[in-house]
């Protein structure tokens, strides 16, 4: 994680710097499915009171990472059928969002949409997948704040985090971001000439081989 991104989970509420932590450790295989999260003892490994640990595992769980039994809670990972649903799941709210953004963005939203695909260019030059990571997410999102739907954007944060995530591990595994900047270069060009069919179109082939690639970088991570 670049030092950007540390502070700005520096920044947010202490639930929250938890809940992220415990993310990552859920995503990249490190907690493994079955695993029992007993409140005291993670309140111990990451030093704060129980309030936070329950604010964190309240967030997890709306997240389906993990699940409240009669005993506590566990982890519950993530399987190819949540693989499946997560982008599913994302594909049917972005694409609103993104035809949505066409109809409204003006050339300051492009604009500001071409500075982040420039910021993903550098961090590939770079070999800097976290900062590509950033900004891969922050353009992405940019259509929710475009699209004008509060409801829309409000299920968007929901899931934002653990898509953060899923960037960072799958980024990681990548050698070559360039082509992946490529990619956002033309969803921007179909944006700008107002082409909803081809975004749209764009965004499924991303979006699908975006969950592809999750799923060989999880077999990664879970068998090293």
């Amino acid at each position: 994680m670049d030092q950007l991104a540390v502070r700005q989970v520096r920044q947010l509420p202490l639930g929250e710097r938890v809940a992220h932590q415990l993310r990552v450790l859920i995503v990249t295989g490190q907690l493994e499915p079955g695993t029992h999260l007993v409140e005291g003892a993670l309140a111990g490994r990451f030093d704060v009171s129980r309030g936070p640990i329950r604010d964190a595992l309240r967030l997890l769980e709306a997240e389906g990472l993990v699940e409240s039994r009669r005993r506590g809670v566990y982890v519950t990972g993530l399987s190819e059928d949540d693989v499946d649903e997560l982008f599913t799941l994302r594909e049917s709210l972005e694409t609103l969002a993104l035809t949505r953004a066409v109809e409204r963005a003006g050339k300051r939203d492009t604009d500001a949409l071409d500075s982040l695909v420039t910021a993903m260019r550098e961090a590939a030059d770079r070999g800097d997948p976290a900062a590509f990571a950033q900004a891969d997410l922050a353009f992405h999102s940019a259509f929710y704040s475009l699209a004008g739907h509060r409801r829309l954007a409000a299920v968007w944060e929901q899931y934002r985090p653990v898509f953060g995530v899923i960037l960072d591990v799958t980024n990681t595994q990548d050698r070559d971001l360039h082509p992946a900047a490529e990619a956002h270069a033309d969803l921007l060009r179909a944006i700008r000439s107002r082409d909803v069919a081809e975004a749209t179109s764009l965004l499924s082939s991303h979006l699908l081989g975006a969950g592809d690639r999750l799923r060989t970088a999880l077999r990664r991570v879970t068998h090293t």
